[in-house]
């Protein structure tokens, strides 16, 4: 069971590495999952930009991207892509903080790669409850 956290392209320190990775491992545990590799790599608007053209076809900006590299039902193995320019100027658009918008984003990919989906509005309502729980769980511990 590992978690990383890797910089790509900006000059970035995640707070309290240890503590999230607790709670990520926890919050895929409490659903069934068993983490087997998750690569969280946090890099800039530009970065993900081209990885949206590259890889999606999405001529896009975006704060998430997800792979899922998963082989067994409910083992994860993934690579989430994160913007930290988006989640900067997300925090200011939802009037929040940087480090509760940072948390959400982290809890978002964990759900997509559970198979939680976000296209349809009843999906995105559902992820946006879970991620909710997923903060509050963080506060918690």
């Amino acid at each position: 069971m590992a978690i990383h956290f890797f910089s790509e392209d900006v000059p970035f320190e995640l707070p309290e590495k240890l503590r999230r990775k607790r709670w990520l491992k926890s919050l895929a545990t409490t659903a069934g999952y068993r983490v087997q590799e998750l690569n969280y790599v946090f890099c800039s608007d530009e970065y993900l930009f081209q990885m949206n053209v590259d890889y999606l076809n999405h001529d896009t900006y975006t704060d998430i991207i997800t792979f899922d590299n998963s082989e067994k039902e409910h083992d994860l193995k993934g690579d989430i892509f994160i913007s930290i320019d988006r989640v900067r100027e997300n925090a200011k658009t939802h009037t929040t903080d940087e480090d509760s918008e940072l948390t959400r984003v982290l809890a978002h990919g964990l759900l997509h790669l559970m198979g939680y989906k976000d296209k349809s509005k009843e999906e995105a309502s559902l992820m946006r409850k879970k991620e909710e729980e997923a903060i509050e769980l963080y506060r918690l511990n």
